[in-house]
């Protein structure tokens, strides 16, 4: 079975305030949804930070889908 993109995605105690991270780096899904929202592209963002690979970007891509996916609840 090919690992999902989402098994990059670590949270550890005590590492960037528990907020999720790229596997195990001191840098947070956010920072790169940031920066991807500020409008750098996957090239930029690699690099300016070559410790990263693209698979981490596409896995804080689909961290955030995963986050966003909520039921909404409606009162009648």
């Amino acid at each position: 079975m090919k690992p999902s993109l989402l098994d990059r995605v670590t949270i550890e105690v005590g590492k960037c305030g528990g907020r999720p991270c790229i596997r195990g780096l001191r840098i947070r899904v956010t920072d790169i949804l940031g920066l991807l929202g500020a409008g750098a592209s996957h090239q930029e963002i690699l690099e300016d930070y070559p410790f990263l690979e693209e698979n981490d970007i596409l896995a804080s891509l689909a961290y955030a889908a995963v986050q966003t996916d909520h039921a909404i609840l409606i009162s009648a």
